[in-house]
């Protein structure tokens, strides 16, 4: 099996990519080299790890011919330029959400990837983990039937000190508050689980910190299969929680509430009787633990890229989340519901961020 090797771009949330992404999988993946403005926390990330390629320069990474993969981490502001960097220098692309600031931004990358030799996958790993999977399963198997209502709550704590990091809570960098760096991933799940979108109500405030982005906002959503589904997120909220609750003509799913890991076990499945209840046990009785979020997204990048899988999470899925996150400032704006798909015609398109500062 083919070890790709891989260069880390920002040492924040690039750290969690390696305990958790890389070092579990020694046999397909070795962090050749990393790259971080900030010499000190470059160093150590560095020494912990014992990585001896070091760099400041991005263009350095672009230019080593021995990196397959640039995993890119670095604040959201400035990943749509290093997504197309990295592309044209032949490399395969993994990118931290939101995977840029605008539906414009995602055509563009979309665009790009159309005569890259890489391939591009953004960070979704909320979707990993045994209950989310397990759901997964039923779902598609055609148990569950009709998706009838479901609610998705994101209830997190941001404290003042969270945003003593000079690109956190600015739309410049940031690209976005709760709806963008925080809920985006149980709005992913959400989506993987129930399909796309029709029409969208929203409302976003700034109600828990003197910060310039929105920290709580809500969300009421007609999904194109007919279900109606509430959003609803905040980052000031004293016991944070994580929480999917969807229910379906013969099956009722309650994720974990661990807000960072909802995707693992354990999830309530409530069948509707006996008779749907072995149906379920048939479609999952068989069940291997999988291991959750960076591990097992990670792990089936690496098959993709040997050709033995599909890319777990495509472009196309980070447009349809970003769509969303559209949707909801427009609706926010304007006061009235949204109709999706957004394309150029929307005010929103080039920029959600328009009229929104």
């Amino acid at each position: 099996m083919s070890v790709k090797t891989v260069a880390i771009i920002g040492c924040g949330i690039g750290r969690l990519h390696m305990i958790e992404g890389y070092l579990p999988h020694p046999d397909k993946f070795r962090v050749k080299t990393i790259c971080d403005l900030n010499v000190e926390r470059l160093n150590e990330f560095g020494n912990e790890f014992g990585i001896e390629g070091r760099t400041t320069s991005f263009e350095e990474v672009l230019a080593d011919e021995t990196i397959d993969i640039v995993d890119i981490c670095t604040p959201p502001g400035i990943h749509l330029e290093q997504v197309i960097a990295a592309l044209a220098a032949g490399k395969h692309v993994i990118c931290e959400k939101p995977l840029t600031g605008s539906l414009a931004g995602v055509d563009t990358i979309i665009e790009a990837e159309k005569g890259a030799r890489g391939v591009l996958m953004p960070i979704f790993q909320y979707r990993y983990g045994d209950g989310i999977e397990k759901a997964k399963r039923i779902i598609e198997a055609g148990i569950a039937g009709k998706p009838y209502v479901g609610s998705v709550e994101t209830f997190w704590l941001r404290t003042p000190a969270y945003y003593s990091v000079p690109w956190r809570g600015k739309w410049a960098t940031e690209l976005g508050g709760v709806l963008v760096t925080h809920a985006l991933h149980l709005h992913d799940m959400l989506l993987h689980l129930l399909g796309p979108v029709s029409k969208v109500f929203g409302r976003v405030a700034t109600r828990v910190n003197d910060i310039e982005v929105e920290d709580c906002a809500s969300a009421s959503l007609l999904m194109q299969n007919g279900a109606f589904v509430s959003l609803s997120c905040t980052l000031g909220s004293q016991e944070q929680i994580s929480r999917l609750r969807l229910h379906f003509e013969n099956v009722t799913f309650e994720s974990s509430h661990e807000p960072y890991t909802p995707g693992k076990d354990p999830w309530k499945v409530i069948p509707a009787n006996d008779d749907v209840k072995a149906q379920i046990d048939a479609v999952i009785g068989d069940w291997q633990p999988v291991s959750p979020r960076f591990t097992t997204q990670m792990a089936h990048f690496h098959a993709h890229l040997r050709g033995a899988a599909p890319l777990p999470v495509t472009t196309k899925d980070a447009r349809r989340a970003l769509e969303l996150v559209t949707a909801i400032y427009q609706s926010a704006d304007t006061g009235r519901e949204i109709s999706l798909p957004i394309g150029p015609d929307s005010p929103k398109y080039a920029d959600w961020r328009a009229n929104t500062r």
